[in-house]
């Protein structure tokens, strides 16, 4: 397509994205289905560009406001994510005449939410921490602007991660082992990963080293019974099922079946035969409740704001609002207490969100600590040190806290606890399941 015909898609696209009434990826990618003719470079520029305007907003709405003229064009002008050439054959001369102006001004001076495109409450919430200070917050800031990298967790029941690496590389396909997990490996750009034999025989998995962590914190062991609490799609399933070598059973929960389901043919591809996904209607559903005091270890990666994975989703911030984040936080304290109750005396939770406020994080887990005096807060450092893997940590080192501007992964949350083993076992409502239909699992 043309430079000034994509354009005009261009504003088509980012009109239906602007109006944030579904994730942006969702739009782009519908947009992409409906309009087939549109090649592979014209939509790398298009979706990179349109994100690239998301990103930048709050920011690029105030320079173009100030410009006049058709605010969709100038937004484009702003963001446009293509070569030199491509950029002049898109746009008329005293467009990018302004562009190279603004982008060039200095900046400084404005307010910080503004400066680096979030919501007011947003960047207050997140300077109120406490423990970002000394500049840190503006780099935390600034490293929100940038694209996240693609992470691949290497499925070390069907390869291993050098064996992987070279066959990427194969491909011409450029992958570094990750600094923290052992599984990990990070691509270089962008690459049709789902064509590969790799990704087709789930030898690999698109998944964000921050995430593979929390399955190295709960740590299964052979023959065990663990529960992910909130599977999601289950990237994080998948890790702890290949953790315990396919043996003991792993129960896949989440309320959403359309999020389960794309668990289903990852599966399939991964070799594992002890995963049972189970849709509930909540987190009391009596599907949980037959399990009562049984399980030796549950992950809960509870629903959150998600701000930590702003890199990935910057249509996060403009959806989101202040308001969420204390109703957010009483789902949470609902989920972790269900959830501990899956567990055996002794038997080992890690609550984890990809959100960065402590409302939804440390809050939550103290006040979960006040209210059951059985449970036990461990290290985090000292865990994962266990498997040779050192990781800066803030303040407390107990709790694990991972920034993008710190660590280069999203932005996560673990705290690990463990139940007493004097502990008086919860009292089961039913037999322990023998199958997966005692279960309702589908």
């Amino acid at each position: 397509m043309k430079p000034r015909a994509l354009v005009t898609t261009a504003r088509e696209l980012l009109r239906q994205v602007l109006r944030f009434e579904l994730p942006a990826d969702v739009v782009v990618s519908r947009y992409f289905r409906a309009h087939p003719q549109l090649g592979q470079r014209d939509r790398h520029i298009l979706a990179e560009s349109i994100y690239q305007v998301v990103r930048h907003l709050r920011l690029y709405r105030h320079l173009a406001e100030t410009a006049g003229g058709a605010l969709d064009l100038h937004l484009l002008a702003l963001g446009w994510q293509a070569d030199a050439q491509q950029l002049r054959e898109a746009f008329p001369a005293e467009l990018l005449d302004w562009r190279e102006k603004v982008l060039a001004s200095d900046l400084s001076g404005l307010p910080v939410g503004l400066r680096y495109s979030l919501p007011d409450w947003m960047a207050q919430a997140l300077q109120s921490r406490g423990d970002l200070g000394g500049g840190e917050f503006e780099a935390l800031a600034a490293s929100l602007l940038q694209s996240a990298p693609l992470d691949l967790r290497v499925n070390l029941l069907k390869t291993t991660r050098d064996a992987a690496r070279a066959e990427l590389l194969g491909l011409g396909i450029e992958a570094q082992p990750m600094q923290y997990s052992p599984w990990g490996l990070r691509v270089e750009g962008k690459p049709a990963l789902n064509r590969s034999e790799a990704f087709i025989d789930g030898a690999i998995e698109v998944q964000d080293e921050g995430s593979q962590l929390l399955a190295l914190l709960l740590e299964p062991r052979r023959g065990e019974m663990v529960a992910d609490f909130c599977a999601g799609a289950g990237g994080k399933t998948l890790a702890l099922g290949a953790m315990m070598r396919n043996t003991g059973r792993l129960y896949a929960f989440d309320v959403a079946e359309h999020r389960l389901s794309k668990l289903r043919p990852r599966l399939a591809r991964s070799g594992l035969s002890n995963v049972y996904p189970v849709v509930i209607s909540h987190e009391r559903d009596d599907r949980v409740q037959r399990l009562a005091g049984k399980l030796d270890r549950v992950l809960v990666d509870a629903p959150c704001t998600g701000t930590g994975t702003l890199r990935r989703n910057p249509d996060l911030k403009w959806r989101l609002g202040e308001a969420d984040v204390p109703k957010l936080a009483a789902q949470q304290a609902s989920i972790l207490k269900a959830a501990a109750g899956l567990l055996k005396p002794g038997g080992r939770l890690v609550y984890a969100t990809c959100s960065m406020f402590p409302a939804e994080n440390r809050q939550v887990v103290e006040q979960f600590l006040r209210e059951r005096p059985d449970f036990a807060l461990q290290s985090a450092g000292e865990i994962l040190a266990h498997q040779q893997i050192t990781i800066a940590q803030g303040s407390d080192g107990h709790m694990l806290e991972l920034f993008p501007h710190r660590h280069n992964t999203d932005g996560f949350f673990a705290a690990v606890m463990q139940r007493s083993a004097e502990a008086r076992a919860a009292r089961p409502s039913a037999a322990m399941p023998s199958k997966k239909s005692d279960i309702g699992a589908p």
